[in-house]
Parts: C-alpha cells; structure tokens; sequence
C-alpha cells in the first residue's frame, strides 16, 4: 500500500495517462504513429529534475511535463496534446483508488477467513449475552463472532460500490466541454487504462465519488473499532472472557509488571476515529466552486494515501488479533452463573404466563424474586422454589427445567446456515 502511494508511483500513474492519451490520439489519426510508439518506449521522468522544476513553476503538472520532455525529441509536443492538469491527475488518481481498493478487499477476505473459522469454533461456547453492560440472556462466542463475519461481508460490499465509484477516468479538457478532446479520445484512453468514463465532468471527477470512497473506509473502520471495543471490555479484569495476544516478554506498564492491556485493540479505537476525520474532510471537498477550484487538493494528497495506509494496517492488525485471540471459555461460564441464574428470567416470565396468569402479574413475581436474588446473593432457583404464588401454578420439575444452558442453543445452527457458516 505504501509503494502504490509513493511519489515514484504517483507519477509512473501521470506517465501511463499521458501515453494512453498519446495512443489515443494516434487511433484518432491525429498523432503519427511512430511518434506515439516512441513516446511509449521512451518516455520517462526522474524525481530530481521534477523537484528542480518546481521550485520554478511552483505546479507539479507542468514540473513533470518538462521531466518527461526531457527524455524525449521532438515528439514530446504530442505530450499533454489538448489535455488539462486534471485530466491527468485525477484519471491517475482513479488507478490510484482502484488499486488501493484491491488491497482493501484482500485484507478483507483475509479478516473474514478468521472471524468464520473462530466463529464455528466458538460456535457453541456459552457465554453471557450483556446489554448496557449488564447480563442479560445466555449467547455464544460463535455467535458474536457470526455478527461480525456478516458486517465484514457487508463492509466488503460496501468497498466494491465505492471501488466502482472511483474506477473512472474523466479527460474532458478545460472546463469539460471536449472542447479540445473530443469523447472518442476520453472513452479510448479510459478503456486502455480499464476505467469506466465519467459521462459528465466540469475539468474534474466530482467529489461526491470520492467522498463515498473515504466514507466507506471510514465505515470499515468503525466495524473494526466495534470488534476491538468489545475484546477490549471481555479483557477487563473482572471478566477476563477473551484477551489479544500477548507475546513473549512483552510488558503492559512501565511500573506495574502484571499489566496485560488491550494496546493493539485500543490502537484499533484510536485510528477509527482518524478515519472518520478524514471522511468530514472527503464531504467537504464535494462543495467546489463553479467548474472547480483547487481547495480539495491539499487536503486529498494527504486523505486517499493516509486513509488507505491506516485501513490497510488496521485490517491486517485486527486480522493478527482475531487469529491469535485468547479465549476462555471456563471464565465465560463462571460469569455466566455470577448472577445467580437471573439469565433465565424471561423462561420462567414464559412459563407463569402459560400457566394461566397475566403478563404484569407473572412479571411481578419473578422481579420480585430476581430483585432478593441480587440483594441476598441468593440462587434465584431456590427463591423461585420457595415462592407459594410460583409453586401454585408450577411444579418443581417444570421450574428447575427452565434453568436448562441447553436451551439458549436450539437456533445457533439456523443462524450459522443463514451466513453459509
């Protein structure tokens, strides 16, 4: 990813346009054909002299064209023939992207191979389900795992609609009439260089094309920051669930040698919210004066390389995280039984009511007992066992069986066959 963002490739992508555009006017007639032979063959620039040119002319369009004149003759008149700054940057910029995305999508079958062999290893491994933090029912670590495989496969879906949307190449001149290259060139040079044709352009590829691309990133990494956000609180002390790799010698604090922190998902947390800062910047560059103005380059030489680099590390960080995960599931079921058996609560709610009684009073009754369970520390099964309004409509067998892990597993293969898992 880095070696796609370099300057050297940056401009080997400003060669390849110009000489597509050469070939382009060749087919049209308008170039002899052996001059665009020989500019294919011999074209070149050099970062040096690119840098000595732009102290001078202070663009880099024009520093380059001067470097690549430099490895030519005469020919080199044919060169950037009718074209516009922008028809080359941003068709080379489209490359850039679609490359980039290519990258992206690889980390992304990698991440997903993970998450689905974790999940169907996990597939059956009870733990507790929490909402706002506190126990709630009986899930799996499998399943937890399941959601996540299928917000990846959405997120990979999410990156081909963007990587459709940046794989285009305008080369429309000025302004984007044709006024100086005709749509027969444009569709050549976008077709030589595998990109579709932005069928309306005003000098360049509009921004909303771009910003749908960092949004995407952004998104993908606020999936990520999900993921690492819930390994993170499984690693806190008093729940110890799961834990990311920690290597051999490696140490959590300068002062306290028992720390074991969550640094690499934490690293994770942090870098989301960079991504997203550079999705505000991606929105904001849609808004453009008139046909164009240059506001959106500054900021764009940093966001599509940084954007890219930062998702590419993240997937391949997390992916490492999710391999090597730590996980244990005897911890799991000590903190399920924590709370005395309250995650059975709604089963016995269901129950009462299909004895015959009323919804507010059944679920007065097992709040009440659910309530003393958490004061007096007391199995909520003893408590239900003891209340005369419970064993009026119960028995004990039909009450102890409610108190059945077995039960919270009767549909995790139906979810695992929805995912094709």
């Amino acid at each position: 990813m880095a070696a796609l963002w370099s300057e050297q490739a940056k401009f080997a992508r400003w060669l390849e346009v110009e000489v597509a555009a050469v070939e382009a006017w060749a087919e049209l007639g308008q170039v002899p054909r052996e001059a665009a032979e020989k500019i294919r063959r011999d074209a070149r620039f050099d970062l040096a002299r690119i840098d000595d040119y732009l102290a001078v002319t202070h663009h880099d369009v024009t520093a380059f064209l001067r470097s690549v004149a430099d490895s030519l003759g005469e020919e080199s008149r044919y060169v950037h023939f009718g074209l516009t700054s922008s028809d080359v940057w941003d068709t080379a910029t489209g490359l850039q992207l679609r490359d980039a995305c290519d990258l992206l999508l690889r980390d992304l079958d990698a991440l997903t191979t993970v998450l689905r062999r974790q999940a169907q290893r996990y597939r059956e491994t009870l733990c507790v389900g929490r909402t706002h933090g506190v126990h709630a029912e009986p899930t799996t670590f499998g399943l937890k795992l399941a959601v996540w495989v299928d917000e990846t496969r959405r997120n990979r879906e999410r990156l081909e609609a963007a990587r459709a949307a940046v794989a285009v190449g305008a080369v429309s001149g000025t302004v984007g009439t044709h006024a100086s290259v005709p749509p027969a060139l444009e569709e050549s040079v976008c077709r030589r260089l595998g990109l579709a044709v932005e069928a309306a352009s005003t000098q360049i590829i509009q921004r909303d094309r771009h910003a749908q691309f960092v949004t995407t990133l952004a998104l993908v990494g606020a999936s990520l920051e999900k993921f690492a956000t819930e390994i993170r609180a499984l690693q806190k002390t008093e729940v110890r669930e799961a834990e990311e790799p920690f290597e051999e010698g490696q140490t959590g604090s300068s002062a306290m040698p028992h720390k074991r922190n969550p640094e690499k998902c934490e690293r994770i947390s942090g870098l989301a919210r960079v991504l997203r800062g550079y999705a505000v910047t991606a929105l904001e560059n849609v808004a453009l004066w008139h046909e164009r103005d240059i506001s959106h380059s500054s900021t764009e030489r940093i966001v599509f390389p940084d954007a890219c680099l930062l998702l590419d590390y993240m997937l391949v960080l997390f992916t490492d995280i999710m391999e090597r995960l730590l996980v244990y599931p005897e911890q799991m079921r000590e903190n399920l039984d924590r709370s005395y058996g309250l995650v059975f609560s709604q089963r016995v709610l269901l129950a009462l009511i299909e004895a015959g009684l009323s919804r507010q009073d059944a679920y007065a009754i097992v709040q009440r007992n659910a309530m003393a369970s958490w004061r007096t520390r007391t199995p909520f099964l003893d408590l239900l066992l003891a209340d005369s309004e419970v064993a009026s409509r119960l028995g004990e067998g039909e009450v102890r069986v409610l108190f059945d892990y077995g039960f919270y597993l009767r549909n995790i293969d139906a979810t695992f066959a929805r995912l094709g898992l």
